[in-house]
């Protein structure tokens, strides 16, 4: 046993002792590099190596110099026309296509494609922290109050798609409606108009599958199938009167249908609302009904010229449902009043609804600012007021005009004929361009009933940013405006329409840049082509500029 293990232990000692030596001469070496003279020595080499670089590398430079000025000066004219004319042509496409993305998205594409593509390949983005590890959640959730939120309303003063919407389209063959419009106002329908005791009535499940459908030959088809399983069924005219009727006096008709047949299912569904959660969403569905049906007649009533009636329409449904506030039928009341000439009545409604505790719009803010602008704009004079001073009223005239454009910039361009207008989407986007559309269309008219009204406006109107030089970080009167509404507008607006931005963004660097270098590469062609002997003489003088040590002895041997 102790021979066994002696040689086992002999087996394993000379690797042991290889690895020991080969240490200890590495150890000596490191003993010796670390005296002085052995420091020198390296040194000296460095120096040496650095001295051959600096030597060598200009001598290697001058000859591959000398080899480019050799070949530039043996080109033709030919040669420089087609360069410069390729150079001028691909910076133009690459003009083109930078102006169409800017256009289109609002920014451009090769400082997007730099941002997000090539900055984490330098290590831009990655070594900064995450933004969501910067905040803790509850200032996360702070900011996200404090975040004007860009939400999508229903146009209380939308048209109707068979009598008008659809005879635009028939007229100009373009489509005045979005399908992310189209989108919205069918999940409308089925929040409106749809409830869980849909199942329980033949009748109001084909409606529920109606609602859904795209194509509206198919919706108009299912509203017919509803009358035939329930002549009493609602939504079905509510459906026909908004798609098929190709009149207002067609839509209004069909309406009267719905109202008969919506109030009896109203009464019904008083009587029992509160035996069970399902007759109560079934009661507040068939309010939405009568309430919705209500409204359109009384639209109906102003477009045929009933204004009063509509008046009345409107009031008695205010009266009837105060709790529906936010559906904005004040606003069809206000446009009603205002064809009336009716202002101390708009001035009342205005009371009630202009309050800070409410949600703001563009027909309540530009309204005031009418009846504000009202009783000054028939004397007013810009050369008078600069040399007396304003008055009083027309302080309070152009703090409103202020007021109004602060929350809405984009209106005081329609409202002056600066910019064309469309038909006025279905949603709009409160503070954008589509809520701008959509008051700019219905209020023109009163605003050029007023003499001087729309000049004061253009007199004043831009004095506003001189308020707010720069409005997505802080407010006047109002929240900063927020920066999403470009994005919803793209989406609501047809395409045929230019969308309003603001603020104006300015054009973006590279846009430039493409635009100069394309103008000054056709520039050269231009010369080139006209003057080539010339420009040969001014491409050996930028050479000589360039290359001044190798190039005037190649240059003087050509």
């Amino acid at each position: 046993m102790a021979e066994g293990s002696g040689s086992g232990g002999s087996g394993r000692g000379p690797p042991c002792l290889g690895a020991a030596s080969a240490f200890r001469r590495w150890e000596q070496l490191r003993r010796r590099a670390a005296t002085p003279w052995t420091r020198g020595l390296l040194a000296a080499a460095a120096g040496l190596g650095l001295l051959y670089a600096v030597l060598r590398v200009p001598v290697r430079l001058r000859d591959g110099l000398a080899a480019v000025t050799v070949f530039l000066s043996t080109l033709t004219p030919k040669f420089y026309f087609a360069l410069t004319v390729t150079s001028s042509f691909i910076s133009g496409l690459i003009f083109v296509f930078e102006w169409w993305h800017f256009r289109k998205y609002g920014t451009s594409f090769i400082e997007q494609v730099s941002v997000s593509h090539l900055r984490p390949l330098i290590g831009g983005a990655e070594n900064s922290p995450p933004a969501a590890a910067a905040f803790s959640a509850g200032e996360n959730e702070t900011s996200r109050q404090n975040m004007p939120e860009c939400k999508v309303w229903r146009n209380p003063l939308n048209l109707f798609r068979g009598a008008e919407y659809s005879r635009y389209l028939w007229v100009t063959g373009k489509e005045p409606l979005t399908y992310y419009d189209m989108n919205l106002s069918a999940q409308d329908h089925q929040t409106f108009f749809t409830c869980d005791t849909d199942a329980l009535r033949p009748s109001d499940t084909v409606m529920q599958k109606a609602w859904r459908e795209r194509n509206p030959q198919a919706r108009i088809k299912a509203a017919y199938q509803a009358l035939e399983l329930n002549n009493d069924c609602a939504t079905a005219y509510v459906l026909l009167a908004e798609e098929e009727a190709t009149t207002i006096v067609d839509a209004e008709k069909y309406f009267k249908q719905a109202l008969k047949a919506g109030e009896m299912i109203y009464r019904k569904s008083q009587n029992c609302h509160s035996q069970s959660p399902q007759h109560e969403a079934q009661l507040r569905r068939d309010t939405n009904v009568l309430v919705y049906v209500k409204r359109r007649l009384a639209m109906c009533a102003r477009k045929l010229g009933r204004i009063r009636e509509a008046v009345k329409m409107m009031r008695d449904l205010m009266k009837e449902f105060p709790l529906l506030s936010m559906l904005n039928i004040h606003e069809n009341l206000l446009e009603a009043l205002l064809e009336l000439q009716a202002y101390a009545d708009v001035q009342a409604v205005l009371a009630k609804y202009d309050d800070i505790s409410l949600p703001k719009s563009a027909a309540i803010c530009y309204t005031a600012a009418l009846l504000k602008a009202r009783a000054v704009s028939e004397r007013f004079s810009p050369e008078t007021a600069s040399k007396r001073g304003l008055s009083t009223a027309e302080i309070n005239a152009v703090e409103a005009i202020h007021r109004a454009v602060e929350f809405n910039p984009h209106v005081p361009k329609y409202l002056l004929e600066m910019k064309s207008l469309v038909l006025p989407p279905e949603h709009i986007l409160k503070r954008g361009d589509s809520e701008a559309v959509a008051y700019a269309f219905f209020h023109l008219q009163h605003w050029k009933r007023i003499e001087g009204a729309l000049n004061l406006l253009h007199c004043t109107w831009e004095g506003t940013f001189r308020m707010i030089p720069y409005p997505l970080e802080k407010g006047h009167l109002f929240y900063p405006y927020p920066s999403c509404t470009e994005t919803a507008d793209r989406e609501l607006l047809p395409t045929f329409h230019e969308v309003s931005v603001y603020p104006q963004k300015e054009l973006p660097f590279f846009i430039h840049f493409t635009a100069g270098l394309c103008s000054f590469s056709a520039m050269l062609a231009l010369l080139t082509h006209q003057f080539p002997e010339l420009m040969v003489i001014f491409a050996k003088a930028v050479l000589r500029v360039l290359w001044p040590v190798s190039a005037p002895s190649v240059l003087a041997s050509s």
